[in-house]
């Protein structure tokens, strides 16, 4: 059980970065590549501050809006 619920914790993660990478580039080879490399893209924008105030709960609400 627990495998699985690691599994699913990836996955929304993974999507998670198409969400910041899509409203940042707007690029589909950008999107493939950090899909790819995810876990380090999602580090290199959380250091550079684009996650920052707010922006990590604004930008996947900006999609269901």
């Amino acid at each position: 059980m627990k495998e699985r619920e690691t599994s699913i914790l990836y996955l929304f993660l993974g999507l998670y970065s198409l969400m910041v990478s899509w409203y940042y580039n707007h690029s589909i080879i950008l999107l493939i590549i950090h899909y790819i490399f995810w876990p380090i893209y999602l580090i290199y924008e959380l250091l550079i501050g684009h996650l920052a105030h707010g922006m990590w709960k604004t930008i996947p609400l900006s999609y269901f809006k």
